[in-house]
């Protein structure tokens, strides 16, 4: 069943439509909140409350891309349910050591819409490759040596491609007025 056959069963708010996101998205969530909280029953719970987002969300919202709006929702929850772990013990974790290779970056307060916009601007601009590895890191916040398996290559050179793109990402912030 295609995004917009969902979409539309949640407008009919019919419960079919949260067994089709299970059934079509679940593993791409669950992969995502078990990357940022390394426990799989806290995983499958994130799926589960982002279901019940979707489902409170949807309407009014009407997602053009049903799987990114699931996976940011999944995110969202586990990155809020890691920081309520960890909030009086950090450490060296995978998130701590994304956001840390973000520096400056991760720190940047302006406005989410705007900020979003100029990201997929760049990301655009952008080798298709090198954007897909951007967001493996970044979004889904894969693991640097997980990455460079999945596309051959020496982890040396997925950190230099990302030290590069964290550069010139840093470089159109400030050109836009936003670092």
């Amino acid at each position: 069943m295609d995004d917009d056959a969902i979409v539309d069963l949640f407008w009919r708010r019919s419960e079919d439509a949260l067994t089709e996101c299970q059934t079509r998205f679940g593993a791409y969530c669950r992969a995502i909140a078990r990357r940022i909280l390394n426990d799989e029953h806290d995983a499958d719970e994130c799926v589960n409350d982002a279901l019940l987002r979707a489902w409170n969300a949807i309407p009014p919202a009407r997602p053009n891309r049903l799987g990114a709006f699931l996976g940011k929702i999944t995110r969202n929850l586990a990155l809020d349910r890691y920081d309520l772990a960890h909030a009086e013990k950090r450490g060296g974790g995978a998130v701590e050591i994304a956001l840390d290779e973000l520096g400056e970056l991760a720190a940047i307060t302006a406005d989410e819409g705007e900020i979003t916009r100029v990201i997929n601007v760049f990301l655009r601009k952008e080798p298709p490759e090198n954007a897909d590895i951007f967001v493996k890191r970044y979004w889904q916040l894969r693991d640097i040596r997980d990455v460079a398996a999945e596309y051959g290559c020496s982890e040396s050179k997925i950190t230099s491609l990302l030290f590069r793109m964290r550069a010139r990402l840093k470089k159109m912030l400030d050109s836009e007025g936003l670092m």
